[in-house]
């Protein structure tokens, strides 16, 4: 008998309904048996020791990267965000640049070096090992991706705190300008960039202070009223912009929460520590067991038993890595409190971040030396994305200037910051 062409249309629709189920049957097992590895898989730190764990708590490690041409880069800004979306609580630790860590395969190095190293793989491992938590999804974002988020969602407004003024020639493609005057402002993708990137006296406590504030500045935005029926498309369009391995229905899910943990607040710290002089370079030194006892806080579990007994061995097998000579830097920054901030007076009143471009190996720390003989409180010595800049500069405020006189090397004096702030940014005309 001759089926009808509206039995036939029938069956069809019936036959597409039935491979949809399948289809959708086997990826919920698919998901289920992935979601089974991953949860298997991250019981322990890479390591092999115990690790902090519960159903509900996702943590997220957001790697801010400067790529350029034949070079992997390195990751600039480093940030674990912890969201728990049964509280509906999120937490936003800032993991210092400087950081002294064991990085599978290249010896005790600075975290942000895993990346050049290993990538977001071994920048996941090394971030694991110092936290004793899992890391369950990572973000890399670089630059140009950066620019492009914060354009997608119409910019951000933020209070910028004080005069922030760099020229660099030898800096990225072409020269890195900054231009910032202070007060509450409106800012693009690129105004934006300035303002995360620019580097004073404080070193890595005063950037990680601006990238807190911007995160702040961008949930803000995120969860107005404007954007909030947006986010969906704003995900989409911007998704391609990111590395993750974050799947896009638990980011769409993530960004339907943000007004919750907004309203809820959402905690910013950074890892506990103390800065210290080795050789020719600044570190930041954490505190293992306080590091370990704030992050179990914030999970709301306890710090017991065989987590409590791994976090003590974690700290004492630290302690014995720290090579001889290690000396602290400002002794103003022994916590990681805000310390306030008092007018210039002389070089006393001086905090100075010193950063090596010039390629000579040993002219950080003589910098270091010469500076902190005049009386100048050092905050860091880093070793600079470049070592062909030519000349040598000192960034301050033009209020400075005479305090900086007599340098016993060649320098010139730029204007840029605060009274109580400067950066000396080594050429190759320093005398080795």
């Amino acid at each position: 008998m001759r089926r009808t062409r509206k039995a036939v249309r029938s069956e069809k629709k019936r036959s597409w309904k039935r491979l949809i189920l399948i289809i959708l049957v086997i990826l919920l097992a698919a998901a289920a048996f992935g979601a089974f590895q991953i949860e298997q898989k991250r019981t322990i730190t890479d390591d092999g020791s115990p690790a902090m764990k519960t159903a509900s708590v996702v943590h997220v490690m957001i790697l801010g990267v400067d790529k350029r041409d034949g070079d992997a880069g390195r990751s600039d800004t480093m940030m674990v965000v912890t969201l728990n979306p049964e509280a509906k609580k999120a937490e936003l630790l800032s993991v210092p640049r400087d950081t002294r860590v064991e990085i599978r395969g290249h010896g005790y190095e600075k975290i942000n070096h895993a990346y050049a190293y290993g990538g977001h793989t071994l920048s996941e491992k090394t971030v694991e090992n110092l936290l004793g938590v899992p890391i369950d999804y990572y973000m890399v974002i670089d630059i140009h991706a950066f620019e492009r988020i914060i354009d997608a969602i119409g910019g951000i407004d933020i209070d910028v705190e004080k005069r922030m003024h760099y020229e660099d020639p030898w800096d990225d493609d072409g020269g890195l300008v900054i231009d910032l005057y202070p007060g509450m402002q409106h800012m693009d993708g690129k105004k934006a960039v300035q303002y995360v990137r620019y580097r004073d006296g404080e070193g890595d406590i005063g950037r990680i202070g601006r990238q807190q504030k911007f995160m702040q500045a961008v949930l803000d935005k995120v969860v107005s009223p404007s954007i909030l029926p947006r986010i969906p498309d704003i995900v989409k369009e911007v998704r391609d912009a990111i590395e993750t391995d974050m799947p896009l229905s638990d980011m769409l899910m993530y960004a339907a929460m943000a007004d919750k943990f907004r309203t809820n607040g959402i905690d910013s710290s950074m890892v506990p520590g103390k800065p210290v002089f080795i050789k020719d370079v600044s570190y930041w030194i954490p505190d293992i067991m306080a590091l370990r006892q704030a992050i179990a806080d914030g999970m709301g579990i306890k710090l017991e038993g065989d987590l409590l007994s791994d976090a003590k061995n974690d700290a004492s097998e630290y302690e014995k890595s720290l090579p001889k000579g290690v000396n602290m830097l400002d002794e103003t920054q022994r916590s990681t409190k805000k310390v306030e901030k008092k007018t210039a007076s002389g070089p006393a009143g001086v905090t100075v971040l010193i950063i090596n471009d010039s390629g000579i190996d040993g002219a950080g720390a003589r910098t270091a030396e010469i500076l902190k003989k005049k009386g100048f409180r050092i905050s860091g010595v880093e070793t600079g994305r470049t070592n062909e800049r030519e000349k040598t500069i000192i960034v301050t405020s033009k209020d400075n200037t005479s305090i900086f006189y007599g340098m016993p090397f060649k320098c010139t004096i730029m204007d840029g910051g605060e009274r109580n702030q400067a950066v000396v940014h080594i050429g190759r005309d320093f005398k080795r």
